[in-house]
């Protein structure tokens, strides 16, 4: 695709030229006026520049245009990751069809849970040699855990309370789980079958995610002085045993967290952006738009990675990005579902972010791929991890130049060295116009010399 839009305008110019060398050859026959030769050169440029202005917008729309996809049914999904060559969402709703597979995030397969609970967050990872889909409810009795080796096949498992769990992700050996009631709020696991309570703040915890050595868990505890009052929450552990409740944060709502590139990024349900370098220390961002968010993740290919979030609500902007977690950028979220988690994976050249909803008809799933640019080969290091609430995922990713360590977008499964393709999405600030204004600007001069070429021509007195 990209290789065609730098080949497009020297075609167009190529077609353009073509009235021009009609028209030297019909005035050198039948002696046509040199202000006709004049006006259809004048027709031809324009006519290309209206062309590639045009094209130009459509290209550059699709790097920030999300495509719908159906699932496979409407349920309401709550999490998706991607482990094994496999995107795997869960859901709360449905009979016997709570689990959805696709190897692309284009082509969806409903699969049977091992039991119809609602189920919050699913991640990917494990020992090597153990790995599996994880999964977690916060319903059911004795069974709110169920893992899969291949996503399609699920075994229940018995959580270490029947408490709300609402996110899992695996990191330093450990899958941990958190919940939001009642008092056992935090569970480990070694391999994602047998599950220990671990001693943690009474809160309602939403989202854990592991990176820079320690685990990061956030959520929101209310108290009732006439009006509920919200704060954040937030709770860090080196080893996801023992735990340390950092400072809370006014009013917000925490509901999904994600690492990469150095960065701790939270998102809240009352359109708060915070960053922090350690998980302790948080700075306040400005979101795109304030959208209640419900989930964040890392990914991108080598060189263009970013941030992406999702949200409930909001009209036609329901996704941001940022390539820091600072400076967020809108974007048109192709439907105005409940978007409840969004993840990075895909197979190599496949590539994609796919967001998963709770609400619409056929077009519960959207997806964000990426264009190839050339074939230059590399190595980089990416090192995904993923957690999801009831509705949130996150996702890490490290770059680096030599290794790939192949893991999912839903935990932290450091596996294998690997060397990629290369690709690049076409960003704003590369050769296409930097904003729709710009291309809208040349189809508009386009026009302007087409109108101006075909009225030269239309006039009566040609000398």
């Amino acid at each position: 695709m990209v290789d065609f839009i730098t080949t497009l305008p020297i075609v167009l110019l190529t077609l353009g030229l073509i009235p021009v060398a009609v028209s030297r050859q019909k005035r050198g026959a039948i002696g046509l006026s040199k202000r006709r030769h004049i006006a259809i050169r004048i027709s031809a440029i324009g006519i290309v520049l209206t062309m590639f202005g045009a094209f130009s917008s459509v290209a550059q729309a699709d790097d920030t245009t999300w495509t719908s996809r159906t699932s496979a049914a409407d349920n309401e999904w709550n999490s998706v990751t991607w482990g094994n060559g496999l995107f795997v969402a869960v859901s709360d709703t449905g009979t016997g069809n709570r689990v959805m597979t696709s190897p692309d995030g284009i082509t969806w397969t409903s699969r049977t849970s091992a039991a119809d609970n609602e189920w919050n967050s699913v991640t990917w990872g494990g020992p090597t040699g153990q790995e599996k889909f994880v999964a977690v409810s916060d319903t059911g009795t004795a069974n709110r855990v169920m893992t899969s080796p291949d996503g399609i096949t699920w075994t229940s498992r018995i959580p270490a309370t029947d408490s709300e769990w609402n996110s899992v992700t695996w990191g330093n050996g450990l899958f941990v789980a958190v919940a939001d009631f009642p008092l056992d709020r935090v569970m480990t696991s070694p391999d994602g079958i047998t599950w220990t309570s671990q001693t943690a703040a009474v809160k309602d915890w939403y989202s854990v995610v592991w990176g820079n050595g320690k685990f990061v868990a956030v959520g929101s505890s209310v108290t009732f002085a006439g009006a509920p009052v919200y704060r954040g929450e937030i709770m860090t552990s080196p080893d996801g045993i023992t735990w340390t409740a950092q400072t809370s944060t006014a009013s917000d709502t925490w509901r999904s967290v994600a690492y990469a590139n150095g960065i701790f990024v939270a998102v809240s349900g009352t359109g708060v952006v915070k960053t922090s370098p350690d998980g302790t220390n948080w700075t306040s961002q400005t979101p795109a738009v304030n959208n209640p968010w419900n989930s964040v993740t890392w990914g991108g290919l080598a060189g263009q990675e970013k941030f992406v979030a999702v949200s409930c609500c909001g009209v036609g902007n329901r996704a941001m990005t940022s390539p820091d977690g600072i400076t967020w950028t809108a974007q048109n979220s192709t439907v105005s579902n409940r978007w409840n988690s969004v993840i990075w994976g895909g197979s190599t050249g496949q590539e994609k972010f796919v967001a998963v909803s709770e609400t619409g008809t056929a077009n519960r799933v959207m997806t964000l791929a990426t264009t190839t640019i050339g074939a230059t080969t590399t190595t980089a290091a990416v090192t995904t991890t993923t957690t999801a609430a009831a509705s949130a995922t996150v996702t890490t990713l490290a770059p680096t130049a030599t290794t790939t360590t192949v893991a999912t977008t839903t935990t932290t499964v450091a596996t294998a060295t690997t060397t990629i393709a290369t690709t690049k999405k076409v960003e704003k600030s590369e050769s296409l116009p930097a904003t729709g204004g710009n291309s809208a600007t040349v189809v508009v001069i386009g026009l302007f010399f087409t109108v101006a070429g075909f009225v030269l021509l239309s006039r009566r007195k040609i000398s």
